[in-house]
């Protein structure tokens, strides 16, 4: 009988123990991997574990609770906040343990240099070409014997595909495809295609079509698209651009065009449809071709897109660069956007940081907005297409921008962390 009660009693305590580790691991997950502060900037942790940890470290670039780190371990009480005070450039990995020995979490600090740009708000145009050009759409032809065939579907060619070359010639646009298929004279060609960033090569065989006598493979393609957008940021001392915050994606497929030349071109704003539950709304703009070009664009990312301008972006509210805000340096509450919703002007509107999304990785979906200002509401109802890019600013720093709005809550919306668009547009956060 004891023997009994004692097996439960060592059970239970056993199952307890593992409970209480398993909540210690759960809680100590939820602090990042990796933190970049800026440099003379402090973080303050608040993982609320009733428990005493050691904290060991290597190199010596930050303070702890005003401590300086030199490679020697430090006791904490994980009770109560700790804060981690960045001294100047570096790296420093801290090994975080429970009882001196059991790994908890390792967190690695990246301290930069202070990074300012000037945010933008300006509407642009932005007019894309794609290297090579891609598969939208497929469809039967009807040979010279009457024959309903699809060379392009049979040879194993999918709707999202991007054509490279055909028989080693590099495809220029929709017109050279066309004179490069026709030439063929029913020979098999070799097409070069790019499939989810893999290069592949195909053999089709065309089809004489009983309708014009050209030869054809069945496929419909796009070599270019164009669009209204909001600059986000613009670089001074490069002169970097970034824009959008999310990719241009063909409008059939959703797949990110590639980019084989682009230019931004000035826009102004002609008129708007408001958003309304299950309808997004639209800035209708008028690219503006008799001015300058601003720049060429370079990169079309999950992040935006980016390239080199010819001349500085006029910005009525900004004219000098002011700091970014990291991720572990915006707060849920008040922040304003910068966007264009009537001819050229840029103004200025209330928003409100919902919630914040730890990200260790870019994503255009980092951040969820709402829109409370009621001269923006009233005339676009919140977010509406075009206002992708808005530069987002909290505390007198540029923290993100606008990228997506919900369907059903037009006054509410993403937004992706600054440093995402910094990294793509190659302003190196890391040392």
């Amino acid at each position: 009988m004891y023997r009994a009660r004692l097996n439960k009693v060592v059970l239970y305590t056993f199952c307890c123990t593992i409970f209480i580790f398993f909540i210690i691991l759960l809680k100590m997950s939820q602090m990042p991997n990796n933190i970049f502060l800026l440099e003379g900037e402090n973080h303050l942790f608040d993982v609320r574990l009733p428990i005493n940890v050691s904290v060991d470290s290597t190199g010596s670039d930050i303070k702890l609770n005003g401590s300086e780190l030199n490679g020697d371990k430090v006791n904490l009480n994980l009770s109560s906040p700790f804060k981690i005070q960045s001294e100047k450039n570096g790296k420093t990995d801290l090994s975080i343990r429970f009882l001196g020995i059991i790994p908890l979490k390792h967190v690695t600090i990246n301290v930069i240099p202070q990074v300012s740009v000037i945010p933008g708000g300006q509407s642009v145009g932005v007019k894309l070409n794609t290297k090579g050009v891609m598969v939208v759409g497929t469809s039967k032809v009807e040979s010279a014997e009457g024959i309903e065939l699809s060379p392009c579907t049979d040879s194993g060619i999918r709707i999202g595909d991007t054509i490279l070359k055909i028989n080693n010639h590099l495809v220029k646009d929709g017109d050279h495809v066309s004179k490069l298929i026709n030439s063929c004279e029913g020979k098999i060609l070799k097409f070069t295609i790019i499939r989810k960033e893999k290069e592949l090569e195909i053999n089709v065989k065309p089809v004489k079509s009983k309708e014009d006598n050209r030869y054809k493979i069945g496929a419909w393609i796009r070599d270019s698209t164009a669009g209204v957008g909001t600059l986000t940021f613009y670089c001074p001392h490069n002169d970097t651009f970034g824009a959008l915050g999310h990719p241009i994606t063909d409008v059939d497929t959703g797949v990110i065009m590639t980019v084989d030349s682009g230019k931004i071109v000035p826009s102004k704003i002609i008129s708007i449809q408001p958003g309304m539950r299950g309808r997004p709304g639209e800035l209708r703009g008028l690219f503006l071709d008799d001015e300058e070009d601003l720049g060429t664009i370079e990169k079309n990312t999950s992040s935006g897109i980016y390239g080199k301008t010819f001349k500085n972006p006029v910005n009525n509210i900004y004219s000098q660069p002011i700091p970014v805000g990291l991720q572990n340096q915006i707060k849920e509450g008040p922040a304003k956007i910068l966007t264009t919703i009537n001819g050229t002007s840029i103004e200025e509107y209330d928003i409100v940081i919902e919630k914040l999304t730890p990200q260790s990785k870019p994503n255009p979906k980092s951040m969820i907005i709402k829109v409370v200002d009621e001269e923006l509401l009233q005339k676009t109802g919140g977010i509406v297409q075009g206002m992708s890019g808005s530069p987002i600013i909290q505390d007198g720093r540029l923290v993100g921008a606008v990228t997506h709005v919900f369907i059903n809550r037009p006054d509410m919306g993403y937004g992706i962390y600054i440093e995402w668009m910094l990294k793509e547009a190659g302003i190196e956060l890391k040392k």
